[in-house]
């Protein structure tokens, strides 16, 4: 198993900036994408941003200009720096990771706890 442990949510201003970290640990050997999700109260979960071992982000329509993910291999992290912050960002924001599983010939994906990210007006 994975474990994954986030950690930079917290109340901030409309315009601010917060960093969200995340970190693997446990049985981690070769780790594929990893990304962030979010969820609003009342709504589902929606993906923020993600990267691919090699590097390569995407971004949800909503965030892209404001928030850069990246990603450092050797420590197993995932980063996303949110800038420009928005009240509509606010959400429990959620890190995942896959890694590929030999015993089941696929991959899984892992998932962090979550952490509240709140921007007031």
């Amino acid at each position: 198993q994975v474990q994954l442990v986030e950690s930079g949510g917290g109340l901030v201003q409309a315009g601010e900036s917060l960093r969200l970290s995340c970190t693997a640990s446990g049985n981690v050997f070769r780790i594929n994408a990893m990304g962030w999700y979010r969820q609003a109260p009342g709504k589902q979960r929606d993906s923020v941003a993600a990267i691919t071992s090699g590097g390569s982000a995407n971004y949800a329509g909503s965030v892209e200009g404001r928030f850069t993910i990246s990603r450092d291999n050797a420590k197993n992290t995932v980063y996303l720096q949110m800038d420009s912050l928005k009240p509509e960002d606010t959400a429990v924001y959620y890190c995942y990771v896959d890694q590929y599983s030999i015993g089941y010939g696929r991959f899984q994906r892992f998932w962090g706890q979550g952490t509240q990210v709140t921007v007031s007006s």
